[in-house]
């Protein structure tokens, strides 16, 4: 379905939208601070945009406001904005909006900056259309009114900032120096940025060998980095990841392989250059028996 002006223009002046926003009741005769004026406001634009009133939401813009959309379409004035507005009504029906708002301020007493988001659902969609939004509003003889609108894409909150000290390594690495076998690991975000999501293959005479997954993730609990780690004959781990200067990671690590033996290990990963990576894996015990440090191995960046 397409709106042909995304709601995400209404949002500056839809803070009082029930269920969407909670405010504090005041008197009528109360005086009110400039975001409760604006609340005032919204009131009577969600009557007029329940109504189908093209022209009286129009009217919440200044004369010459501007809208552009996610596509980089800007609507500029009034009456286009009353245009798209009837085009919108009359191909989309039942419309319902929800709105959070993610910060007022205000530059001037007489202009406003709002940011947040936005969601429209339509009676037959099964999931709501969502965008992000930031305004520039401003006051013309006491009324609180839409001077500038931009709309963005929407993202799910995420952990990515967390995780971008580790974005050097995306993409994929090789070995070729391991018993005539040849090692890849290719990491990659997960779709929602929330996880390094990494595979492990080793390819044997042309053939690729299922060599367990890894799932890296930002624990705001602990406020660091872990992963988890799943072997192809059905061992398993967790580890978290500590900076060890500008380009090493110390990756402690508590594992139980298939047999049920417990297994710990540290694990030194170094970032060479933007191609080459190396690792080693230290102290490791099983069932609490030390076991030799392995060699340094050097992976290169395939792409």
């Amino acid at each position: 379905m397409k709106f042909l002006l995304p709601i995400a223009a209404l949002c500056a002046l839809l803070s009082a939208v029930p269920n969407c926003l909670a405010a504090d009741a005041k008197p009528s005769n109360a005086p009110g601070t400039p975001a409760d004026e604006i609340r005032q406001t919204a009131k009577a634009f969600v009557e007029a945009f329940h109504k189908g009133d093209a022209a009286a939401l129009a009217n919440f813009w200044t004369p010459d406001g501007d809208y552009t959309d996610l596509g980089g379409r800007v609507i500029k004035g009034r009456d286009a904005i009353r245009q798209d507005y009837e085009h919108l009504f009359a191909e989309n029906k039942g419309l319902t909006l929800r709105i959070e708002v993610g910060s007022i301020r205000f530059p001037t007493p007489d202009t406003a900056i709002e940011d947040g988001v936005t969601s429209v659902m339509a009676p037959t969609a099964s999931a709501p259309n969502r965008a992000r939004y930031s305004n520039l509003l401003v006051k013309r003889d006491g009324k609180w009114l839409l001077s500038s609108v931009r709309e963005s894409d929407y993202l799910p909150p995420n952990h990515q900032e967390h995780l971008r000290p580790l974005e050097w390594m995306i993409g994929e690495w090789m070995d070729t120096a391991t018993n005539g076998h040849t090692a890849h690991v290719v990491f990659e975000w997960s779709p929602d940025r929330n996880y390094i999501l990494s595979v492990r293959v080793v390819e044997v005479e042309g053939t690729f060998l299922d060599n367990g997954t890894q799932r890296i993730a930002w624990d705001p609990s602990k406020k660091q980095i872990r992963s988890w780690s799943f072997e192809p004959d059905g061992g398993f781990g967790e580890s978290t990841w500590t900076p060890d200067g500008n380009k090493s990671w110390i990756v402690k690590s508590v594992s139980t392989l298939q047999s049920g033996h417990p297994v710990t290990a540290t694990t030194q990963v170094t970032r060479v250059n933007p191609d080459t990576i190396t690792f080693q894996v230290r102290d490791q015990k099983v069932d609490g028996h030390p076991i030799p440090d392995s060699a340094v191995v050097t992976m290169q960046r395939v792409n």
